[in-house]
């Protein structure tokens, strides 16, 4: 059972500027931002990673190199872990954007929305590579590693519906604010959403537990939901 913590970025300058920052170089963390890292960085601070990914984006970098810090692990970045490609949105203003007719179907139908621009993308190819990464991290890692992934906000929404079984039509009803994490647990044969957007919970639950000798943790869900997982 491979655990995922999806970790977004802290708060930028761009975020409180209201612009859509996409692949714009040089788009850091402000104050507020490099608090909520350093603060998450301290809760998984207990928590035995057997890797830190990392989008290649600065804030994400920034971000992640908080988590690494203090540890014998190398930071890791991975393209596929990247921001949606905006195209020609990025760098412009959220309520501007907001007007265009391309933002209705951004809302309402994902699925189908194509950033405009050569260097545009879907939001279904977003997926599809942000999946890809995280299936093939997981299987590199093996199936008893705890790892973070640092990404942005859509591409961790993207991820989170798929292991929830949703149509990305209906991951706008996701909410991933900065420096907020999201665990998924892919066993066999199903994903399994642990968490969405804890930004402050306890993160003991974490920890894997020692494996009994011989025994093989079930894929299986609990019918009726179980103990929780701070059971013994």
């Amino acid at each position: 059972m491979t655990t995922v913590i999806l970790l977004r970025h802290g708060r930028t300058t761009a975020n409180t500027a209201g612009v859509l920052a996409g692949w714009t170089p040089g788009v850091q963390l402000d104050e507020t931002g490099q608090g909520q890292v350093a603060a998450v960085a301290q809760r998984l601070s207990s928590v035995p990673l057997a890797a830190v990914v990392s989008s290649p984006l600065e804030r994400c970098r920034q971000t992640a190199g908080a988590v690494v810090a203090g540890r014998e692990l190398e930071l890791r970045t991975d393209d596929r872990l990247g921001e949606a490609r905006y195209g020609d949105w990025t760098g412009r203003p959220i309520k501007e954007l907001a007007k265009e007719p391309l933002w209705k179907v951004v809302q309402q139908h994902p699925s189908a929305a194509v950033f405009p621009g050569p260097e545009g993308e879907g939001l279904a190819q977003t997926q599809a590579r942000a999946v890809a990464a995280v299936r093939e991290w997981n299987a590199t890692l093996g199936p008893d590693a705890v790892w973070v992934a640092c990404s942005h906000g859509d591409v961790i929404k993207a991820v989170l519906a798929d292991a929830f079984g949703m149509h990305l039509d209906s991951f706008q009803r996701i909410v991933v604010d900065p420096a907020s994490i999201s665990v998924v647990t892919y066993t066999d044969t199903r994903p399994f959403v642990v968490r969405v957007n804890d930004t402050g919970g306890d993160v003991a639950a974490l920890i894997p537990p020692k494996r009994k000798r011989g025994r093989r943790k079930s894929s299986d869900a609990v019918v009726g939901g179980g103990a929780g997982s701070g059971a013994a």
